[in-house]
C-alpha cells in the first residue's frame, strides 16, 4: 500500500507543479487566464500578483509531497509519513475550500484533490 500511496502523492505533486507554472510563470498568456475563466488580459494582468503567490504555495506543497515520499522509503520513515500526510492533506482541503466556491469549480477541484485523496487513503492503510 505504501509504494501505491507513494505513486499518489507523486502525482499529486506533479499537479501541484503543473499548477505553479500555471500560475506562477504562465499566468498573463491567453491560453492560461482562459482556462481559470478570466476574460481578458487586463483581468490577468490585475489578478497576476494573486495568482502568483497561489503558485508559489502549490510549489511549496508539491515539494513537501516529493520529499515526503522520498523519506518514506529511508530511514526517516515516520517524518516522511508526517510530511506526505501534510502536504497532501493540505493539498485536499485547498480542493475542499475550491469546490466551496461553487458547483463550476467542481472539474478544478476534482483535478486538484483527487491524487492527494487517492494518497491519503493508502497511506492510511499502509500504516
Amino acid at each position: 500500500m505504501a509504494i501505491v500511496a507513494s505513486l499518489f502523492a507523486g502525482l499529486a505533486a506533479l499537479v501541484h507543479v503543473y499548477i505553479f507554472v500555471l500560475e506562477s510563470i504562465r499566468w498573463r498568456q491567453p491560453a492560461t487566464w482562459k482556462i481559470f475563466g478570466l476574460s481578458s488580459q487586463a483581468d490577468a494582468d490585475t489578478t497576476a500578483p494573486l495568482a502568483y503567490n497561489q503558485g508559489w504555495y502549490n510549489l511549496f506543497l508539491a515539494i513537501g509531497a516529493a520529499v515526503g515520499v522520498i523519506l518514506l522509503w529511508t530511514d526517516a520513515r515516520q517524518p516522511g509519513y508526517a510530511l506526505v500526510f501534510l502536504a497532501v492533506g493540505s493539498m485536499l482541503a485547498a480542493a475542499l475550500v475550491l469546490l466551496s466556491t461553487g458547483r463550476s469549480r467542481l472539474r478544478a477541484a476534482a483535478v486538484q484533490g483527487t491524487f492527494p485523496l487517492l494518497a491519503l487513503i493508502f497511506m492510511a492503510l499502509s500504516l
